[in-house]
Formats: structure tokens, C-alpha cells, sequence
């Protein structure tokens, strides 16, 4: 899965920053990874450093194979906070459709209980 950070607004250690970002969200997203193509993650301090609670904004967009893209956004303190908080919410989003999915491909299969002749 292909992790993609911009930053914008006084966001400092860019490198360092998309490093720890790309492992932290393949370690957390793994269990969707084949559904996953690219996690876009943008990073803007709203306050420009001038401090402020909750000041550090973290959208993160995430391409599923098939779907539309999913996007969440979380205020934070601290980059860290921010993106932790993001990523719980796209974990729960990505679950949501997924289960949907589920639900739906699981109504069209057939049943023992609809079908006499699979009973007899």
C-alpha cells in the first residue's frame, strides 16, 4: 500500500515525518491491505505554530479498489495525536463499507433453507 504525505501550514521534518507515517499506517491498515491501493495522509498546523489547543489538523484519504475514496479528518495537539485519531476513524469508516459489502454479497447467495432442491 502506497502512503502519500503533504503537509502544508508550518509542518516541520517532512522526511522523517513520511518515514514514520507509512510504517505506522501499513502497520495499522495491514488487515486491509488488499483492499487498499494508497492512503493519502495531509498534515496542516491551522495555527502555524503559534500553539492552541488542538491546532494540528490530519485528513487522511484512503482509495479502495472499486469504491469511492474514504476520508476522515481529526484535530490534535500534536502531529502524532492528529494522525492516531484520523487513523481510528478511517479504520471504523474502512469497516463500515466493508461489512456493508459483506452483508450485501452474503443476501445473494442461496440458501438451504429457499432452495427444496438442495434439501432433497
Amino acid at each position: 500500500m502506497q502512503v502519500q504525505v503533504n503537509t502544508g501550514n508550518g509542518v516541520q521534518n517532512k522526511e522523517s515525518l513520511e518515514r514514520w507515517a507509512s510504517e505506522f499506517l501499513n502497520g495499522e491498515l495491514a488487515r486491509f491491505r488488499q483492499e487498499l491501493t494508497r492512503v493519502e495522509v495531509q498534515l496542516t498546523d491551522e495555527n502555524r505554530g503559534k500553539g492552541g489547543a488542538d491546532d494540528v489538523r490530519c485528513m487522511l484519504e484512503a482509495r479502495l479498489t472499486g469504491h469511492e475514496p474514504v476520508a476522515v479528518n481529526h484535530h490534535g495537539q500534536t502531529m502524532d495525536e492528529a494522525i492516531r485519531g484520523a487513523t481510528t476513524k478511517l479504520v471504523r469508516a474502512i469497516e463500515h463499507i466493508l461489512g456493508k459489502l459483506d452483508r450485501h454479497q452474503h443476501r445473494d447467495r442461496e440458501s438451504i433453507r429457499k432452495s427444496e432442491s438442495l434439501l432433497g
